[in-house]
């Protein structure tokens, strides 16, 4: 646990500084760290203006962004995985993903080609998410009888009533509209910005927080909900907070960067086979893999194809699907 948890540190910072050097400006590390001292009045600057800015302005509201959505969705993945008792749940499981897609079609197709008007589009992403997760909670979630099966279920059916909507309006808009509705769709950093993070970071803090914390809960509701209730778990209270803290994180960050998948699949999986399946090492581990694996992504996105930019949510899904595939390789070949 140790081990692991000391090299997960150590890629965590390797990807800031990534994030922060490598561009099209190249820009040395020793220069940019000398710049952060210079305003904390350790000795002096050696970047220029333009390249402060580059730097602080552009790179680093991108990377912190970065870091906020990889840690969200990936603990998310792993508290869904944990609450639904389900290896393929992921953040995007009771209709968020669906509701956000809804959402922020509307916006881009309706609300004046919202697509140059960015408020609207992460504003209305969000209460579609929210939306969407309510409804399905609602649906399925409400009863004292109800099951992680009627849950997941009604996921299900609200998605597919959410994405064909989405369908609907997409076909009334014009090609521009149904462009910019695929892009958002694919994820992207490439819009953050210091206001940007400052709006997502109370939601994924807190959120963060609750779900690392319900780790021991969720070691308990591994045995089965009657085995948990007669331990004196609260399963119903414990699910109801860990899926609205998931979803309200998730919610918030799909409205920023939107959809980028494979990140709450593959990481709890990773961490997994590393740490064994006790929620209380997953889940925190989860959180600095996940924020290292994604701002490492974007640094690809960026720079693969420079001075064109790949969609965040292609590079994880390139990288993504053929690690998914060796997980379930290495987990079949280890059971008996």
């Amino acid at each position: 646990m140790f081990v692991v948890a000391v090299v997960t540190a150590g890629a965590l910072v390797l990807a800031v500084v990534l994030g922060l050097v490598i561009g099209p400006t190249p820009i040395s590390t020793p220069r940019i760290l000398g710049d952060a001292f210079s305003h904390l009045g350790l000795g002096h600057s050696t970047l220029t203006s333009i390249q402060s800015s580059v730097v602080w302005q552009l790179r680093a509201p991108r990377m912190v962004l970065g870091l906020l959505a990889g840690a969200m969705l990936a603990v998310a993945g792993g508290t869904y995985q944990g609450v639904f008792r389900n290896p393929l749940a992921d953040p995007y499981l009771l209709g968020v993903a669906a509701g956000a897609g809804l959402g922020a079609t509307l916006a881009i197709v309706d609300v004046a080609n919202a697509a140059t008007i960015p408020t609207w589009t992460p504003l209305l992403a969000f209460a579609g998410a929210m939306v969407a997760v309510s409804l399905t909670w609602v649906i399925g979630g409400r009863s004292m009888r109800s099951t992680t099966a009627t849950l997941v279920l009604a996921g299900v059916a609200v998605s597919a009533l959410f994405t064909s909507a989405q369908t609907f309006l997409q076909q009334q808009s014009s090609a521009q509209s149904i462009a910019s509705v695929y892009i958002w769709l694919l994820g992207s950093l490439a819009n953050a910005s210091w206001h940007s993070v400052l709006v997502v970071l109370p939601y994924v803090v807190g959120c963060v927080v609750v779900c690392v914390l319900a780790g021991r809960a969720l070691d308990v509701m591994s045995v089965g909900d009657d085995e948990a209730r007669s331990l004196g778990l609260s399963v119903r209270s414990v699910r109801l907070l860990v899926v609205a803290a998931s979803s309200l994180g998730t919610a918030a960050i799909v409205s920023a960067v939107g959809l980028i998948g494979f990140v709450g699949i593959i990481v709890p999986h990773i961490v997994r086979l590393l740490v064994g399946t006790s929620y209380r090492r997953i889940l925190p581990l989860s959180v600095l893999f996940g924020a290292a694996f994604l701002v490492l992504c974007d640094t690809l996105a960026r720079t693969v194809m420079a001075p064109s930019e790949l969609p965040l949510g292609v590079v994880t899904a390139i990288i993504g699907a053929p690690v998914f595939v060796l997980i379930l390789s290495v987990r079949r070949m280890s059971t008996p």
